[in-house]
């Protein structure tokens, strides 16, 4: 920028000193104004320069904000760095938001519509008397699909057993700390919850969890209950969604069977059959998606296989996200579905809740959506998903109940 006003200044002074000598070309005061259009140009091509840095400087500073509570462990500090993110992402343009990427933010992270969260309860009153049912889930970010699944499970307990106060917890901190930045809804955790339910003064405390099956998760919450379990009277926990695992892929049970027939009628009716045999007849498959995991328990998912087999369901498959076990996986279950002559498929979550996974992993445009890839295998005349999770069906609401009144029956005893 020096030089060039150096340069400007020098041609203004050699033109004045031409023009005072009476010898001034037409052609110098032209390059005059050249010179100084072109200085106008330059520095308003450095301005957009700056902006667009300070723009992105604005969005990279949300990008860190958002990383900072996409953890999993809560800190002292964890509802400041909530209301500093969301401060922040207000505080953008529109323009900006659009800029926002960092290790796990995106623009979805603000600004994806998931419903209103003004329709949720997060249970998470005092002065609840002596006895507590907790219900506790993973949680999901989407307002919909919680208020839905997830309380609509808890709205069923509470209609079943009014004598016991229900109340929320949820074990991923993530999802805790989206929903808290994002909507202003605070969720407890575990830790959160079961204090809460000491500082009540809680004498019976039942946990019912809303987990698939004893996995990870079903683990990590009990382990989390045993160091206060001291803390209570008696505390029983009730049965996750399928039961007891059993050994092998054979092994089925009544909850198995139970849910097998409620997620495959609600599919059913959903696409406008009367029956998953008519749906055979007409060419169709239904593929359920499940999480997957890496723990033992994954053979839950093999079993719902055979339930579905001994069912007499042969148009009917499980699948999972992360492909554990391997049979499982999005490219297996494709061979299978082409193998077995079906031609239309429609796709449905086999989860608690319709959230990231249904619909991105399953129902999503990117090009490694279970959507994407079966309409890309080409074996396929139709490929439709039905983004629901199975809180929502009043069969699996039930299940949870009687495994409730099981665990509060326990307590008796």
């Amino acid at each position: 920028m020096k030089n060039k006003a150096l340069r400007a200044l020098a041609l203004g002074l050699s033109v004045t000193t031409l023009m005072m000598m009476g010898t001034v070309a037409p052609y110098a005061a032209e390059e005059e104004t050249a010179v100084e259009e072109t200085a106008e140009g330059e520095t308003t091509d450095e301005a957009a320069e700056e902006g667009a840095d300070a723009d992105q400087e604005a969005a990279d500073n949300v990008a860190a904000l958002i990383d900072n509570i996409y953890v999993q462990e809560r800190t002292e500090t964890t509802d400041d760095d909530c209301k500093a993110a969301k401060e922040a992402w207000d505080a953008l343009t529109d323009a900006q938001k659009e800029l926002v990427e960092g290790e796990e933010a995106s623009p979805d992270y603000f600004g994806l519509d998931t419903g209103d969260a003004a329709n949720d309860d997060a249970l998470n009153q005092d002065e609840i008397g002596e006895n507590e049912l907790l219900v506790v889930s993973f949680g999901t970010s989407y307002n919909d699909s919680r208020v839905e699944d997830i309380k609509g499970i808890e709205d069923t307990l509470k209609e079943a057993y009014p004598d016991w106060a229900v109340r929320r917890a949820f074990t991923a901190q993530i999802i805790i700390n989206h929903v808290q930045a994002r909507d202003g809804e605070a969720i407890d955790n575990m830790q959160q919850a079961l204090d809460r339910a000491v500082a009540n003064g809680v004498k019976k405390l039942v946990v019912q969890p809303t987990h698939l099956m004893h996995g990870a998760e079903y683990d990590e919450m009990a382990e989390a209950i045993e160091g206060y379990k001291d803390k209570f009277e008696s505390v029983a926990i009730a049965e996750p969604l399928l039961g007891e695992v059993g050994d092998d892929a054979t092994v089925v049970n009544e909850d198995k069977a139970a849910v097998a027939e409620a997620v495959t009628a609600e599919a059913v009716a959903t696409a406008g059959y009367e029956s998953v045999d008519a749906a055979a007849e007409d060419g169709t498959a239904f593929v359920f998606m499940g999480h997957g995991t890496s723990h033992t328990a994954k053979v839950s998912y093999s079993q719902m296989q055979t339930q579905m087999e001994e069912l007499g369901y042969k148009n009917v498959f499980i699948g999972t996200v992360e492909g554990e076990p391997e049979d499982t996986a999005c490219e297996a279950v494709i061979d299978k579905v082409t193998e077995a002559g079906y031609k239309k498929v429609i796709l449905r979550p086999l989860m608690v809740v319709a959230g990231d996974h249904a619909n991105n992993d399953m129902a999503g445009s990117e090009e490694d959506s279970w959507l994407s890839m079966f309409s890309a295998s080409g074996n396929f005349d139709s490929v439709d998903t039905q983004v629901a999770g199975l809180g929502r069906i009043d069969a699996v609401k039930q299940l949870y109940v009687d495994h409730a009144k099981a665990a509060i029956d326990s307590l008796a005893e």
